[in-house]
């Protein structure tokens, strides 16, 4: 039978999911390159565990009777390429938790090899790119005719130590949009407006969020930008980031970033991820003038990365996702997220 392991398994969201998947009744092999963190928890779950570090020997060993990777290590930029390789050798379903662009675009270029090989590769099934790529294909499917798609999304939460990690490695590069079908790198808060989530109108502006590269995989808009709603102290700062940025990207403010994240807390207890909500806006438009705007509430981000994620590793296992590179939204339909507890969807008229 196939079996579903869970790299990085011991960090913060590696955590929640393994919670979940016991919580859902899955036994999972617990893996990373850490050999003591994965030992005490192994120990406390009483679930197997296998060490493996990046390299190709290794995966291939830890991907022994594996059939679906719930691969939750990042920064993804400098750890899923080895693990989608790693897959497809094997033939198992990549599944992970990125936001990151540039992998999505990765597993798209890897999408004749994971056909070839009968696996699924799917980045993103979290928080990122889940509830907001099935809003862009439910705002698709109300305004077939659009050709600009516009998301945005608002968090009272905390991030964890992973989250904040994969921010200041990506500190310098900048922001993106989608135009005419080609992602377009451009200055960081490129755009700003004010948007409401549900909660009153709220500044917010563009980021590059993973969207950019996945919401045209699953409508072919060929326009798309994502905001983010910041405090105007936030908002500020990234707009000066554009002229800090040799400064921001040396490796000293980085190594110093990187150790105040370290000390800080893994991530959101419990109670703030319980208290915690996120909302989700989006907006289509077509060359005619015609608009549709649709919004979700959901949990905390965390929370639901923990639930779309093993959801979408059980249909893994269960042979219902298409082969190839896929998006959450593609593969299931607009309408997944709303499958997954506390979830509402609200459509403007």
């Amino acid at each position: 039978m196939a079996e579903l392991l869970i790299y990085g398994s011991y960090g913060y969201t590696g955590e929640l999911m393994v919670a979940q998947a016991l919580a859902r009744g899955l036994q999972p092999i617990l893996a990373g390159r850490n050999a003591d963190a994965l030992r005490a928890q192994a120990e406390t779950l009483g679930l197997r565990w296998r060490v493996a570090d990046l390299t190709a020997a290794a995966l291939d060993a830890a991907l022994l009777d594996v059939g679906v990777v719930l691969h939750c290590a990042g920064p993804f930029s400098r750890t899923a390429k080895a693990m989608m390789e790693a897959c497809i050798r094997n033939r198992a379903h990549y599944l992970d938790i990125t936001g990151e662009i540039a992998v999505f675009e990765m597993a798209a270029r890897l999408d004749k090899k994971a056909s070839a090989a009968g696996i699924t590769l799917m980045p993103g099934v979290g928080f990122d790119v889940v509830p907001s790529d099935c809003l862009a294909a439910h705002l698709k499917s109300r305004l077939p005719s659009a050709n600009h798609l516009t998301l945005g999304f608002q968090s009272n939460g905390r991030t964890s130590h992973g989250t904040a990690t994969t921010m200041v490695e990506n500190i310098e590069a900048g922001g993106a949009v989608r135009r005419d079908g080609k992602i377009v790198q451009v200055p960081p808060a490129y755009l700003s407006r004010h948007i409401d989530f549900g909660l009153g109108k709220t500044g917010a502006v563009t980021i590059p969020w993973g969207d950019v590269s996945t919401a045209f995989y699953t409508t072919e808009i060929p326009n798309i930008e994502v905001f983010i709603a910041l405090p105007t102290g936030a908002r500020i700062g990234l707009l000066l980031s554009r002229y800090l940025k040799p400064i921001l990207a040396s490796a000293f403010i980085k190594k110093r970033l990187q150790a105040k994240i370290d000390a800080g807390p893994r991530g959101p207890t419990p109670a703030q991820r319980t208290r915690s909500r996120s909302y989700l806006w989006g907006e289509v438009t077509d060359a005619a003038g015609n608009k549709r705007v649709s919004r979700l509430q959901a949990p905390d981000g965390y929370t639901l990365t923990a639930l779309s994620g093993v959801a979408i590793a059980e249909a893994a296992l269960a042979g219902k996702l298409p082969k190839g590179f896929q998006t959450p939204a593609r593969a299931l339909g607009a309408d997944f997220v709303l499958s997954l507890p506390d979830v509402e969807r609200k459509d403007e008229a």
